[in-house]
């Protein structure tokens, strides 16, 4: 049996160097992605933005038939998450986001491993979601030659991520408020939904 790739090894959370051909590979392809994203410019429609979004987190869902009335066109994707640029993101690919979600602007996540957020979560400007981590000891750590390792973050649905938060490793439970730095979940939000 083949060892485990540096790829597998980090999305098991396991320690693995990131510096490799592959891994390097994979963050530059989406650096272009988000770049295409970030620069897409006022007047693009809301289809072109879920395309662009689509490239960045790898999501292959074909778009549905574009329709002769942009108006109708849009509502088309009404029910997509909404992405205030910029964005940052180290992959891409370990990125799942949630229908009628939205994401303000200068929204960092480093997606070592899965970071997943709810149906309709909003997040505020400045939100930063890290699930990757270094090992303290320097002598493990060893600059670009030492190996890094992550922990998955689970962001739940109807979530409410205030602006300045920086999520670490972990969960926010649906139905919340998360706010500070390190983000701590503050309460649960009341509603009339039915969970």
């Amino acid at each position: 049996m083949a060892a485990p790739t540096e790829k597998e090894k980090m999305l098991r959370g396991e320690l693995y160097r990131a510096f490799t051909p592959e891994l390097t590979a994979a963050r530059r392809r989406c650096q272009r992605a988000t770049h295409r994203y970030n620069n897409a410019g006022e007047e693009v429609s809301r289809r072109r933005l879920v395309e662009l979004w689509r490239d960045i987190v790898e999501d292959p869902t074909p778009l549905p038939p574009q329709l002769d009335d942009p108006a109708q066109d849009e509502a088309l994707f009404e029910r997509e998450p909404w992405i205030e640029p910029p964005i940052r993101m180290d992959y891409g690919f370990n990125v799942k986001v949630g229908e009628g979600s939205f994401i303000n602007y200068n929204c960092s996540i480093v997606d070592t491993c899965l970071v997943t957020i709810g149906a309709r979560t909003i997040m505020g400007p400045n939100v930063s979601m890290y699930s990757g981590r270094h090992p303290l000891d320097p002598a493990v750590r060893n600059g670009l030659e030492g190996p890094e390792t992550g922990q998955e973050i689970h962001i739940g649905e109807d979530c409410w991520i205030a602006g300045n938060v920086t999520i670490l490793q972990g969960d926010v439970p649906a139905f919340h408020l998360a706010f500070g730095n390190p983000a701590r979940v503050i309460r649960k939000i009341e509603t009339t939904m039915t969970e």
